[in-house]
């Protein structure tokens, strides 16, 4: 594995220097894509965040809070301030995935602006039918010599860019700034953090998450006699639902899923006390856990991230999961394999032929922008199975390696989470937010769902929830995992023999690691 060993020794505060050169870039993108346009270089470099430690109350402390601090207001003999290494005519570029920038977008932007006034900020948004299409277009860029500064990453990306040396960790920004940082993290569940950790550092604040619940179209389980079903509802209560929801001669279906990671078939595999890949924690990380998360007991047991060294595609419990849902299909509870995105799956469930499909807490914004009333769906845990244990997603901004301009985008991606700022840019609730404190009764009163708390009950209630396995192999992994699904579900091959093949490639991709 790409590994940068001495930049993730445990509690080490130094900042690596870009490793990867242009051809590595080149190497890593595989030159599959032409080059998309992007922004122009920003100006000038930044310090590392080791020569900007300001002492308490300092302009650093008073920027990072949000004040108007002038830059350069530091007491006579104390390290520059943070606001100090923000200088003038520096530009921020961000990359953004999507075919435009969105209002809250420019939101976030314009109430970073009223804090630095004399910095410009770039948004390029680049268009992908998923995540693993936008990483592909923002290496592609990068191969080409333009970097952004920060860019959007969900799960999927996190270890993408930070195990190919990439992104760059923050953990000497966080402690730096930990007075300021203490109350973030102490509003944000330590399963999210852990999830935007790799090989003991942090590479990303978690703005937002989606845990996999299961979304209900409450018109039609009220017309079929049914009403929501407990929170300890299992895999058989779903079955029967499904049954009793179906009249396929009305194209009308109990269930349906997406064929992706995310989502797809994969919270069936967590159910069923398996994942794709063998899991394990990385060492490291107790600088993050003994020193923002001492007094939380969520905290217990937690290491540097995730690792998955190995694949175990076709493990019994997976053949058993891709069966079910392969039953299902043969059924005809669920329509014809989707092997496309979601919109296919909302404008079913909004216009009352689907009843039952997996969501996070994003689809509450986006069913109402699609007119459902707040009381016409609700949410509840996944069915309980040999577990219930939950899968989940998160994100925010990865700082590139080769940025121009670090601090700029340190000061930015803390802007990005403050209360103020993420209360702008969730308006509308399209996602869920990371903060606790966000997930409020009168948040959600004007979207819905009635059973909104499920969101972050997940992580409480459900203290085994973990990411969806997302190594550096993410996209060719991603790739494999969608390809072989959809050959198990159309009924070209059996769940055994297409996870038995997904297995063998999967096996040949992780041989090519770095040992």
């Amino acid at each position: 594995m790409d590994n940068q060993t001495d930049k993730n020794v445990e509690g080490s505060d130094r900042i690596a220097k870009p490793t990867v050169t242009r051809r590595d870039f080149l190497r890593i993108a595989g030159l599959g894509v032409a080059a998309v346009a992007a922004t122009a270089c920003g100006a000038t470099s930044s310090t590392s965040p080791g020569a900007a430690t300001a002492a308490s109350g300092s302009a650093a402390t008073a920027a990072a809070a949000g004040t108007s601090a002038a830059a350069g207001a530091t007491a006579a003999g104390s390290a520059p301030s943070a606001a100090a290494l923000i200088t003038k005519g520096q530009t921020l570029k961000i990359a953004l995935i999507g075919s435009e920038i969105g209002a809250n977008f420019k939101k976030s932007a314009d109430t970073f602006k009223a804090k630095f006034p004399d910095v410009t900020i770039e948004f390029t948004p680049l268009q992908g039918a998923d995540w693993e299409a936008y990483f592909s277009k923002i290496m592609t860029n990068i191969a080409a010599g333009n970097v952004p500064d920060l860019t959007q990453v969900a799960t999927e990306g996190t270890q993408l860019f930070a195990g190919k040396g990439l992104a760059e960790p923050l953990d000497a920004y966080v402690k730096r700034d930990a007075a300021v940082m203490k109350e973030f993290f102490s509003d944000v569940h330590p399963s999210l953090i852990e999830a935007m950790m790799y090989e003991g550092s942090l590479y990303e604040l978690p703005s937002d998450f989606n845990a996999a619940n299961m979304y209900f179209n409450m018109d039609m389980l009220n017309k079929a006699g049914l009403s929501l079903p407990k929170e300890d509802w299992t895999k058989d209560d779903f079955y029967s639902m499904v049954q009793k929801l179906t009249n396929k001669a009305s194209g009308v279906y109990g269930y349906q899923w997406v064929n992706r990671l995310w989502g797809g078939w994969l919270p069936w595999i967590f159910d069923n006390g398996s994942n794709l890949l063998t899991e394990e924690r990385a060492p490291g990380g107790d600088w993050m856990w003994s020193g923002f998360y001492k007094d939380d007991p969520g905290a217990k047991g937690r290491g540097g991230g995730w690792r998955w060294p190995a694949p175990r595609a076709n493990d019994p419990a997976n053949v058993e999961a891709l069966d079910f849902m392969v039953q299902l299909q043969k059924e005809g509870l669920t329509p014809t394999a989707d092997l496309g995105g979601g919109s296919s799956i909302q404008g079913f469930f909004t216009g009352g032929k689907l009843a039952m499909t997996p969501a996070g807490g994003f689809w509450a914004g986006a069913l109402h922008n699609a007119g459902m009333k707040p009381d016409a769906f609700d949410v509840q845990f996944w069915p309980k199975w040999k577990s219930q244990r939950h899968q989940l997603g998160t994100g925010g901004y990865v700082m590139f390696s080769q940025a121009k301009n670090k601090d700029l985008a340190w000061e930015f991606m803390k802007h990005s989470v403050t209360k103020d700022t993420m209360a702008l840019f969730f308006e509308g609730n399209p996602t869920t937010p990371s903060r606790r404190s966000m997930m409020t009764a009168d948040r959600y009163a004007p979207t819905g769902p009635k059973n909104w708390h499920v969101f972050y009950d997940t992580l409480d209630k459900h203290p085994d929830t973990a990411p969806i396995p997302a190594p550096p192999e993410s996209n060719p992994m991603t790739t494999l995992f969608t390809k072989y699904t959809g050959l198990a579900v159309t009924g070209e091959m059996t769940s055994k023999a297409a996870l038995d093949a997904m297995q063998k490639e999967l096996e040949a991709l992780w041989a090519k690691r770095k040992k």
